[in-house]
């Protein structure tokens, strides 16, 4: 189930909000196995068989996280178990079926191949358990004694598939005591963000992805001109960020719908000066999930030189992996490495001028294009003729006719990008005047609404991580 879908806007919300708020049952127990139930309800809808793995998970963590909790001997030893066991769990289902798949090639047997089915949002909900044990071995949170909220943390449905990754001690005060009033989520952030977050996706991620997605599958088949493949590589980084970021604000508007002030996600990245300073604004809770449970436990930047670049390359090797089982994933996290590599061992990244902009679109675009590709060889092709090598000219047929179709989105798409819009409506917020806004949520959400009924051509790329 997706949150860009008739049975989610039609049927699922208004089931549980109405659970929610009924005015009969207003003990937190009762909030709290609503969500609890209509949670587990909502990822069994698309995994039924997966939702005992998410389930037998989470009860192993939790059991971990006492074990450490009453045992100082062995506290360290069920912090390895935790974590271990954790990683199996995410590897067996994403990437065995990646290394049987290379071992065969390499030997030439394909009886070793081993198909499993990637069950969705494995890799947001795992790191979230394994930061919730790293939390409690490192005292940075006390130990969840109730399985029940613990359940709640892990599967709550507004960020469970897609993100953001949530840190427990960021909302375990709010599992026990929240303020969540049916006034406030109408007139409050929640659907306000949701409804961004639901016009960023259908209005926009999903008009770019149809550019996308035949450009790319073009230059597989015949060819592009040198225009057109620019074209389609900038269609899927707009694609790519009104996808996820739409993901991230419906989430965020849904924690705040029932009480929950999730961590923001994303940041106008597209704004960034380098790219250094657009990790710190893109997938901002996956940055700080390496960075602190990774990066800085392998000694961050207070090692010498050569280990500083080798705990670099761990986290972005890690990083690439993270998004997919596939050599494109590792290809697009060296080029980040490489460049971060660059802009602090030569000091551009603390500039800001138009050569540091137009480095990071190049860096940040053409990694993407990996990204995006089936394989590396395929993503290099793109590449190329995105330079003219093999492409089918420079200004072809091909880019002015999908140009003149589509200006309006793309500039919609590139404004949007930009905090232009939230700033005017902060302007005019400060001086009373909110209609302007209100009509133009109105309008996003008719919009959206008609594009879901109308529309089955919906995908989330982060469901596929």
């Amino acid at each position: 189930m997706v949150f860009s879908s008739t049975v989610f806007l039609f049927l699922f919300l208004p089931l549980l909000l109405i659970s929610y708020y009924l005015p009969l049952f207003k003990s937190r127990k009762w909030k709290n196995g609503v969500l609890l139930l209509f949670s587990v309800g909502f990822y069994a809808w698309g995994e039924p068989l997966f939702v005992w793995a998410m389930l037998g998970a989470i009860a192993v963590n939790w059991i971990v996280a006492l074990a450490m909790d009453r045992s100082l001997r062995f506290r360290k030893a069920w912090l390895i178990f935790g974590i271990v066991f954790d990683a199996l769990l995410l590897g067996a289902f994403k990437y065995l079926s990646f290394f049987s798949k290379n071992l065969a090639f390499l030997t030439g047997n394909d009886r070793l191949i081993v198909e499993i089915a990637l069950p969705v949002g494995i890799s947001f909900f795992t790191f979230q358990l394994m930061s919730y044990v790293f939390d409690v071995y490192y005292n940075r949170a006390a130990v969840q004694k109730n399985p029940f909220r613990i359940a709640l943390y892990i599967s709550l449905f507004p960020q469970l598939i897609a993100g953001p990754i949530v840190r427990y001690q960021a909302i375990v005060d709010e599992l026990a005591d929240r303020r969540d009033a049916f006034l406030d989520m109408l007139d409050g952030d929640g659907m306000r963000r949701f409804v961004y977050g639901l016009g960023k996706k259908v209005l926009i991620a999903n008009f770019m992805a149809q550019i996308a997605d035949n450009a790319f599958a073009a230059n597989e088949f015949q060819g592009n001109s040198a225009m057109f493949a620019w074209l389609g590589a900038t269609a899927y980084t707009l694609q790519i960020y009104f996808d996820f970021s739409g993901y991230s604000d419906m989430a965020i508007g849904l924690g705040r719908m029932f009480g929950f002030h999730f961590p923001e996600n994303f940041n106008y990245p597209y704004i960034a000066a380098s790219v250094t300073d657009f990790w710190k604004r893109w997938h901002i809770s996956l940055t700080s999930w390496f960075r602190d449970y990774v990066y800085i436990p392998l000694g961050g930047s207070r090692v010498r030189k050569a280990r500083w670049i080798f705990n670099m390359l761990v986290v972005w090797l890690l990083t690439g992996f993270w998004h997919g089982a596939n050599w494109t994933f590792v290809l697009w996290g060296l080029i980040h490495f490489f460049a971060l590599l660059f802009e602090k061992t030569t000091g551009i990244a603390g500039k800001c001028n138009v050569a540091t902009r137009l480095w990071t679109f190049l860096v940040v675009v053409l990694g993407l294009v990996f990204f995006r590709a089936s394989d590396v060889i395929s993503g290099w092709r793109y590449a190329e003729s995105m330079f003219g090598v093999g492409a089918i000219g420079f200004w072809g047929n091909d880019f002015v006719s999908v140009v003149k179709r589509t200006w309006v989105v793309f500039l919609m798409a590139i404004v949007g990008a930009t905090p232009l819009l939230a700033k005017l409506f902060q302007w005019l917020r400060a001086r009373n005047v909110e209609w302007p806004e209100y009509a133009w949520l109105l309008a996003v959400l008719i919009l959206s609404t008609l594009e879901v009924v109308s529309s089955t051509y919906n995908p989330f790329i982060y469901f596929n991580f």
